[in-house]
């Protein structure tokens, strides 16, 4: 029997929901970061930028609405909270699909991605600062939670033909 690498025993940990979805929040980040860094980068890199960040928030999106959010209305007696979020999740997506429609030499890609920028931001703000802290309070299993968040963001990336995480 061949040894266990650490590299395998740290792909079977699991991270809880929170540290998961926290996980994609810093990565959204840091994908803005690089767009906002493009400044005078060409059209084709901000649309390879854009494109990622855009993906990985749809991902993220349907995670959060199809797993997360189901959990959290369950344990979580704050229904506004997670329809104010579904409601944000829906002025994301349809700012995504007008980036779909945009070339990115208009200058109009530049500011739909900014502002996308700014309200994905205030949306991590309110997740982090109040939905994931009464998620944890909640009794909510937040690390089996975790590991199906994981199981469908793999079986997502796997069928869009990207890598697993």
């Amino acid at each position: 029997m061949a040894e266990e690498t650490v590299a395998d025993a740290e792909s079977r940990v699991t991270r809880n929901a929170i540290d998961l979805l926290t996980a994609d929040h810093r990565k959204a980040e840091t994908l803005f970061n690089e767009y906002d860094g493009l400044k005078e980068g060409s059209p084709e890199e901000k649309y390879e930028v854009a494109k990622k960040v855009c993906g990985d928030l749809l991902i993220h999106m349907a995670l959060e609405e199809a797993i997360f959010y189901p959990a959290v209305r369950e344990k979580v007696s704050d229904e506004e909270l997670v329809n104010e979020a579904e409601v944000e999740h829906n002025g994301a997506k349809d700012l995504i699909r007008q980036l779909g429609e945009i070339k990115p030499d208009d200058p109009m890609f530049d500011a739909t991605m900014k502002v996308l920028s700014e309200q994905i931001d205030h949306h991590v703000q309110e997740e982090e600062s109040s939905m994931f802290p009464k998620a944890r309070l909640s009794g909510l299993d937040i690390n089996a939670l975790g590991a199906q968040l994981q199981e469908a963001k793999n079986e997502m990336r796997t069928r869009l033909g990207l890598e697993p995480e």
